[in-house]
C-alpha cells in the first residue's frame, strides 16, 4: 500500500471542510456582482421613473395654470355680464317707473 494513502485518508475530512468553506467565498462574488448589477439597474429605473414623474408634474402644473387662467378669464367675463344685466334691469325699472307716472298722470287728467 502506498505511503500517501493513509495520509490522504487522514486529511480528507479536513480537505472537505476547507473546500466547503472556500467554495461559497468564490461563488459569492458573482452573486454579489449580480446583486450589484440588479441594484444598479433598479437605481437607474427609479431615477428614470423620478424624472418621468417630474416631467409629468411640470405638465400637470402647466395645465393647471392654464385652467386657472381660463377660469379667471371666464369669471371676469361673467362679472362684466352681471354688471351689464344689472344696469339693464335698473334701466328697465326706470322706464317702467316713468311709464307708470305717465299712465297715472293721464288717468288723472
Amino acid at each position: 500500500m502506498p505511503v500517501w494513502l493513509p495520509l490522504l485518508k487522514a486529511s480528507l475530512p479536513y480537505v472537505t471542510q476547507i473546500v466547503a468553506t472556500a467554495i461559497p467565498a468564490f461563488t459569492a462574488k458573482p452573486a454579489e456582482e449580480k446583486t450589484d448589477d440588479i441594484t444598479a439597474q433598479q437605481i437607474a429605473e427609479l431615477q428614470s421613473a423620478a424624472t418621468q414623474n417630474a416631467e409629468s408634474i411640470h405638465v400637470l402644473a402647466e395645465k393647471l395654470r392654464q385652467t386657472i387662467e381660463g377660469i379667471d378669464a371666464a369669471g371676469n367675463e361673467l362679472q362684466k355680464k352681471i354688471i351689464f344685466f344689472r344696469r339693464l334691469a335698473y334701466s328697465a325699472v326706470a322706464v317702467a317707473t316713468v311709464s307708470l307716472v305717465i299712465a297715472i298722470a293721464s288717468l288723472l287728467t
